[in-house]
C-alpha cells in the first residue's frame, strides 16, 4: 500500500517540475519526485561507503589476508546478510 504525501509549493517551483516532467518522460509530477529521492538515497548510501573506506584506510595496516581469514570474513557477511533479511 502506497503512502501519500502533500506537499505545499510556490508556483515558480511546480511550474519547474512541470517543465522537468515533460523533459524528462516522466508521467507525473509524483514519478519525478520518485526519482528525486531515490538518487538522494543513492548518493547517500555513496557518502556513507565513501566514509567507511576512509576509516578502513587510516585505520592503520591491513594483515595478511590468508585462506582463514578470508573464510572468517565470509561467514561474517554471511550472518550479517542473514540478520538483515530477518528484520
Amino acid at each position: 500500500m502506497a503512502a501519500s504525501l502533500n506537499i505545499s509549493m510556490p508556483q515558480d517551483l511546480r511550474d519547474m517540475i512541470d517543465e522537468r516532467c515533460s523533459r524528462g518522460g516522466f508521467a507525473t509530477p509524483t514519478e519525478y519526485i520518485r526519482q528525486l529521492v531515490r538518487e538522494d538515497l543513492a548518493q547517500e548510501q555513496e557518502r556513507r561507503l565513501e566514509t567507511l573506506l576512509l576509516e578502513g584506510m587510516e585505520s592503520g595496516d591491513a594483515g595478511v589476508m590468508d585462506k582463514k581469514a578470508w573464510a572468517e570474513l565470509r561467514e561474517t557477511a554471511r550472518a550479517q546478510a542473514a540478520r538483515r533479511k530477518g528484520r
